[in-house]
């Protein structure tokens, strides 16, 4: 048998995962990713369920255990800086198989074991392509031509592959009525391992300490405003919204710089009525983003990437195309439907639901919210049983 070529958009971590996954299986992988180079920083994210059992098939645990970033506590205080909560993380993810990186980090450790095995092809892109019933035509950025077996787009919410091939209405995501910001900023206040969250009505600011004298911020707002924000309006409206909430928040703004990187974006799902055509498939937050309040989006782009090479190993292309569309469909529906509970939860929008959240979580004895947290596991976990 003649090889076979994949062409991937995308090198974050479901282009990587199925480069990794196709390359073990043969296919010569040629990634295209349309930035100059792999971006750092970014939030933080925890690695369980289907996505750590991926990573641990993959033999990427001790890789990512490396880049670990080991949290202490999570101290939670509203705008006036009154503490409403605080969890013992330490205690509480030592009982679970659970890893706390940045996704990031994982991409990292997913380009360092897949770039001898895959053409890695940076400031790259997918600018057209076509396909006929033996395999997919595609044109890139640098000029290159080249005959596909596979096209995957994995390129992201934003997915310019998704708009080409279909169309527009289907490119478009759905906002969940929040945007998010992440940056990095210096660490003047000795947070070591720990994280600090303070929260006002429809604004909530997270800082995690990463050690080093550096420390992660990530918000997230109530926005009736949707789409893309150009980079130099960033951090202008990041101090517009501080203005509402603790002043530490605004003080902690005050010490970026105007060219400080500032990640920006709608909380949006991408649905669609399927993932495929003909021998081109979505892959990742391309086809089916949960939003990172979900907790689940990296983890499920490595598995996804997985079900996807055991369908490819057994059958046909476009027949294994809609097996794996069968198989990851139903959990990607249920963490998508967790998703929009969820957004109202995390960042209440009104004084009173806010009010009532933070009451809520003083009285609530820590025993419950321990069982609330361990619940949320045992479903991811019921999830990668599913997928096998």
């Amino acid at each position: 048998m003649s090889e076979r070529t994949v062409v991937i958009a995308g090198a974050g971590v479901a282009g990587l995962a199925c480069a990794w996954w196709l390359a073990r299986q043969g296919w010569r992988a040629v990634v295209a990713e349309r930035a100059p180079h792999l971006r750092d920083g970014g939030y933080m994210m925890g690695l369980s369920g289907p996505g750590l059992l991926t990573a641990r098939r993959m033999e990427l645990v001790p890789a990512l255990r490396a880049v670990e970033r080991e949290i202490g506590e999570n101290v939670y205080r509203d705008r006036r800086g009154r503490e409403v909560m605080r969890i013992r993380y330490r205690e509480l993810l030592r009982q679970l198989d659970w890893i706390t990186l940045r996704r990031t980090d994982l991409v990292q450790v997913l380009h360092a074991a897949v770039r001898d095995h895959a053409e890695i092809r940076l400031a790259t892109t997918v600018a057209g392509c076509s396909q006929d019933a033996h395999g997919v035509d595609v044109t890139l950025s640098d000029g290159s031509q080249l005959r596909a077996d596979l096209l995957i787009g994995a390129d992201g919410v934003r997915s310019p592959l998704r708009a080409q091939v279909f169309g527009a209405e289907a490119a478009a995501p759905s906002p969940l009525g929040y945007r998010y910001a992440a940056y990095d900023v210096d660490d003047d206040t000795g947070m070591a391992r720990d994280f600090v969250s303070y929260a006002a009505p429809g604004h909530q600011v997270e800082y995690h300490g990463l050690g080093g004298g550096r420390k992660a911020a990530l918000h997230v707002w109530r926005s009736h405003e949707t789409g893309w924000v150009e980079a130099p309006r960033r951090l202008g409206l990041l101090r517009e919204l501080a203005r509402t909430t603790h002043a530490e928040v605004g003080r902690q703004l005050d010490t970026l710089s105007a060219d400080t990187p500032i990640v920006m974006d709608d909380l949006a799902l991408v649905e669609l009525p399927r993932w495929h055509q003909g021998r081109i498939l979505l892959a990742g937050d391309a086809a089916h983003s949960l939003s990172l309040i979900s907790g689940q989006g990296a983890g499920m782009a490595l598995a996804g990437a997985y079900v996807l090479a055991q369908e490819l190993g057994r059958l046909p292309i476009e027949q294994a195309l809609a097996a794996h569309e069968r198989r990851l469909r139903p959990v990607i529906d249920s963490l998508q439907q967790r998703s929009r509970k969820l957004a109202p939860v995390y960042v209440p929008a009104s004084a009173f639901a806010f009010g009532l959240r933070n009451t809520a979580l003083r009285l609530l004895p820590r025993l419950i919210l321990k069982r609330y947290f361990l619940s949320g596991l045992k479903s991811e976990m019921e999830a990668a049983a599913a997928l096998g």
